[in-house]
């Protein structure tokens, strides 16, 4: 056989240039279509209030001045059975992930100054999914998934441009600092701001809209701090709510109300005013942003969410109300999971529409991939649903499983978590101490008792019995034991003095996630050992075939 000629003349170089060039035409093709077919898609746009209350909107009647939320909620639909995690960090992770934080390892409290933990760099972030679709990303706000390395900075977690904090409660005027630390920074790099915080936040979040390519739609993140403690508003505003009275009523949580009773009995000033101060700021912040989309021609491009990441903290120093629900902000009663959320996409989604099936966070990962017409991209199984159709159609949508929600109250050792479908809902209360714990059960009809004032559970002993078999099932998702809530540092912890220098840099860590140290041929064996008190296994879908808890 002769053998083929491959000089640069030959019938098969021409053929191997003919080739080429087709691929070529074909890729750029392909590269034009994708471009294009990107421009058609919507903006989107995401706003989180930290501890806002169900009543602190003026739409449900707040003495509270929130005209630009009122905007939303009359020009979009209100997503009135709305769920979250009570506690911040749990939220933000299944927001960004579409997954049960308790999968995650982050459910039981958020990740303090501290805490060297974040969600595992293989999870995949909305902002990536985004990215990788044409959308242009930023983030503009607090962080509060992670800073001990690079690899939990939002820069590393799909966002091109990051302006913000890390952590939480560094204040709204300068210096912005964390457990002592400076905290705020852009892409890394620190910086300093005479402005009140979110009012920066709105200005950069307004730079960074009107510098985007406009050839390209844009995925922007904006995570207020407001109303968090530690609360401060300007003086205008502290001034136009002096005046205000304190007349929330009682939260039936005991806790929430202990509090608040002490704070009293010490003579303490109620925190309702500054409070309804800086929910105003909020509102005025939000405002200049959608006037934005309208100077710059694009609002009706472009879909705006907007929810709080948990329930309002009721407790002293929170100030917020969230009556008529039961709890607030660390429970998992309604007050604490149930919370204000809006979507609007003018002449696409019906103005002034109410929704009324139930949705959680994690539903909103796969919700907007669908809305922008994108894969996500998951390398896990999702826990959300894509709602999208529903939502856009008022379409009513059945759960397909439980929802499981659950935290860490600042007192160590005592958690709620709860489990519920489209009937029932089970409230554990739970105090744990060294040889013993106390259970206290609340089971709602919640459909038809959504302010949870009867308690059924005496009467529904089978139904508790079910319910919290479920959520023993759903804690061994956890893949590690029990994360304290560790509100106070370790002793002798000391904070850096910026927090922008503080993440290890990827080029520094290992390529791949520390295996630990348990031999790999022992890791179902303690994983069987352990059971539902908690997973050595990352990832672990429980199996009890014979009593103990393994990983499938």
């Amino acid at each position: 056989m002769q053998g083929l000629d491959f000089g640069r003349g030959s019938r098969f170089a021409r053929a191997l240039s003919i080739l080429a060039l087709a691929l070529a035409s074909s890729l750029g093709l392909a590269l034009a279509s994708s471009l294009a077919h990107a421009a058609d898609r919507p903006n989107v746009i995401v706003l989180v209030a930290d501890d806002l209350g169900w009543a602190d909107v003026g739409f449900r009647g707040a003495p509270i001045d929130t005209p630009q939320l009122d905007r939303i909620a009359r020009e979009g639909v209100v997503l009135e059975r709305f769920y979250t995690t009570p506690i911040c960090s749990p939220t933000r992770a299944a927001l960004m992930t579409g997954r049960d934080p308790m999968r995650l390892g982050v459910l039981y409290n958020t990740i303090m100054a501290w805490h060297n933990n974040g969600v595992h760099p293989d999870e995949r972030f909305m902002p990536q999914a985004f990215r990788e679709a044409g959308y242009q990303t930023a983030m503009v706000g607090k962080w509060h998934l992670g800073h001990a390395q690079q690899t939990y900075h939002p820069n590393a977690r799909g966002f091109e441009h990051f302006y913000g904090h890390l952590h939480t409660e560094v204040g709204y005027f300068p210096p912005f600092r964390a457990q002592g630390g400076k905290d705020l920074q852009r892409n890394g790099e620190s910086i300093d701001t005479d402005e009140y915080e979110t009012f920066a936040l709105a200005n950069e979040a307004v730079r960074w809209i009107r510098s985007r390519d406009p050839a390209r739609p844009f995925f922007l993140y904006m995570p207020f701090l407001a109303p968090h403690t530690p609360l401060e508003a300007p003086e205008a505003l502290l001034e136009k709510y002096a005046d205000l009275e304190d007349d929330r009523p009682s939260s039936r949580s005991t806790f929430t109300d202990r509090s608040r009773q002490m704070a009293r009995l010490a003579l303490q000033p109620s925190a309702r005013p500054v409070f309804a101060a800086v929910v105003d700021a909020l509102d005025q912040a939000i405002g200049r942003v959608l006037a934005t989309l309208d100077d710059e021609g694009i609002a009706k491009d472009t879909l705006v969410v907007f929810l709080s990441d948990n329930g309002g903290a009721m407790y002293a120093g929170g100030g917020a109300n969230n009556a008529p629900f039961r709890g607030g902000k660390g429970e998992t009663f309604e007050g604490g999971i149930r919370v204000v959320s809006m979507m609007r996409w003018p002449g696409v989604i019906e103005a002034g529409a109410r929704y009324e099936s139930i949705l959680s966070v994690m539903d909103l990962f796969p919700t907007l991939a669908a809305a922008a017409g994108i894969e996500t991209g998951a390398r896990r199984d999702l826990d959300g649903r894509d709602a999208w159709q529903a939502i856009r159609e008022g379409r009513p949508l059945s759960l397909d499983r439980k929802l499981f929600f659950g935290a860490e109250m600042t007192v160590p050792g005592q958690y709620m978590f709860t489990a519920f479908d489209d009937d029932w809902k089970l409230v554990q209360e739970v105090v744990r101490g060294s040889l013993s714990f106390e259970v206290t059960n609340y089971l709602f009809r919640i459909a038809d008792d959504p302010h949870e004032r009867q308690n059924l559970a005496a009467d529904h002993p089978d139904v508790v019995a079910r319910l919290q078999d479920d959520i023993i099932r759903w804690r061994a998702l956890h893949p590690i034991g029990g994360t304290p809530s560790g509100i106070v540092p370790p002793p002798g912890w000391r904070a850096p003095t910026d927090w922008a220098t503080y993440p290890v840099a990827i080029d520094a860590l290992q390529p791949e996630p520390a295996p630990g140290m348990t031999p790999p041929a022992m890791i179902r064996m303690m994983d069987f050992m352990h059971g539902e008190a908690g997973r050595v296994i990352y990832d672990c879908e429980p199996w009890a075939p014979i009593g103990g808890g393994l990983c499938r």
